[in-house]
């Protein structure tokens, strides 16, 4: 079983609010009234003391059964808003003026961060809808945090433990928001070669796999069948796989495995149904009359729901979407604003723990290679 991660160092993270509409805010302070969160970091939330403290008075008043940091409690850097849009900001109505005050948050921490005040940032969910109708039209937090550190090679990582067996599930994605008709005009060799690059690096760098088992999945079903189901296998993606063998021979890299049975290894390890080896077997305690697999360290997943639906049927609650490739540790919840059950207090705030541990790990492994 993986054993929890040990830091030896105390980052410094910055927790920008998100959407003042949503529920960022409730969980992260459900997330800071565990004292092991607190204890293994220095937190400062970045957004709008007025806000904050109107939602915790909300939280209060509705008795949620989570306990609460109270906002005095905390170090908070104060943005100031527009009073205009400070008036404009509605629980569950995520609008123009959430999303200028969640981007102006946003903007504030990756600032602060690239002068060397953070370790790392985790993000509270925005709304992109509200960011657009703000004029601020970006894909993602992802895209706006490599503009800003000036990155063009970037992925969007997304990783969780099994609270059944230990294992960790590491998924990246070759291509992310854009429609599902332009997925295969996207992707390229040269694409596929960053993003593999990119993951080495992570897995290497940031979780000390020096020689990790990746598998990669086809495009098409079956991966093709040799070109009878679409032939980007067959004209581009086998040959560049056998490329990326003979420039890692220290790594396994499998595939491309066809989409629909990619996902049943990972299934097995997460639920603890099936025996396995490697690196990153985690525990399984199943009868010895299973047969023996052994899982991969990492998945290459080449568009957003081929990747992200085994994802969250395994992992919704506690799943995290880490930024690779940036200058900095940059870990986020894998859930959106939830703007239907915002103010109610029954928002979940594991995803947000777990966004802050994986940022605490993190920022240690770098720290621990400068020393």
């Amino acid at each position: 079983m993986d054993k929890p991660y040990t830091p030896l160092f105390r980052p410094r993270l910055a927790i920008p609010l998100g959407d003042p509409a949503g529920i960022g805010s409730e969980v992260a302070l459900k997330a800071l009234a565990d004292p092991q969160i607190r204890q293994s970091c220095e937190i400062t939330l970045i957004g709008s003391r007025a806000l904050l403290e109107k939602t915790y008075s909300r939280l209060l008043a509705v008795g949620t059964k989570d306990p609460l940091a109270d906002p005095d409690d905390l170090t908070l850097l104060d943005v100031g808003l527009d009073l205009e849009i400070e008036r404009q900001i509605e629980v569950s109505d995520g609008n123009r003026a959430s999303g200028a005050a969640s981007f102006q948050f946003l903007e504030q921490a990756i600032a602060q961060t690239l002068s060397g005040d953070f370790d790392a940032i985790v993000t509270a969910p925005i709304a992109k809808s509200a960011w657009k109708a703000a004029g601020h039209d970006y894909p993602g937090q992802t895209e706006l945090l490599a503009e800003r550190a000036g990155v063009t090679r970037f992925g969007m990582l997304f990783v969780a433990r099994s609270p059944y067996t230990g294992w960790t599930l590491r998924t990246l994605l070759a291509t992310t928001h854009i429609p599902l008709t332009q997925v295969s005009e996207t992707l390229t060799a040269d694409l596929m070669t960053q993003k593999l690059e990119l993951l080495l690096n992570c897995l290497q760098q940031d979780f000390g796999l020096e020689t990790p088992h990746i598998e990669i999945a086809g495009l098409n079903p079956h991966s093709g069948e040799q070109g009878q189901l679409g032939r980007e296998e067959q004209d581009w993606l086998i040959p560049w796989l056998n490329q990326m063998r003979d420039r890692f021979p220290a790594i396994y890299l499998e595939g491309p495995v066809p989409p629909d049975t990619l996902w049943v290894k990972p299934g097995q390890a997460w639920f603890g149904t099936g025996r396995f080896t490697g690196e990153n077997a985690g525990e399984n305690t199943q009868n010895a009359t299973h047969k023996t697999q052994n899982v991969a360290d990492a998945y290459l997943a080449l568009y957003h729901d081929q990747g992200l639906i085994p994802v969250k049927l395994m992992a919704f609650d506690r799943a995290v979407n880490t930024s690779i490739g940036l200058p900095f540790i940059r870990t986020s919840p894998d859930h959106g604003t939830a703007f239907d059950i915002a103010g109610e207090g029954i928002a979940d705030a594991t995803s947000m723990k777990a966004a802050i541990a994986l940022a605490v790990e993190l920022s240690d492994r770098r720290h621990q290679l400068l020393i």
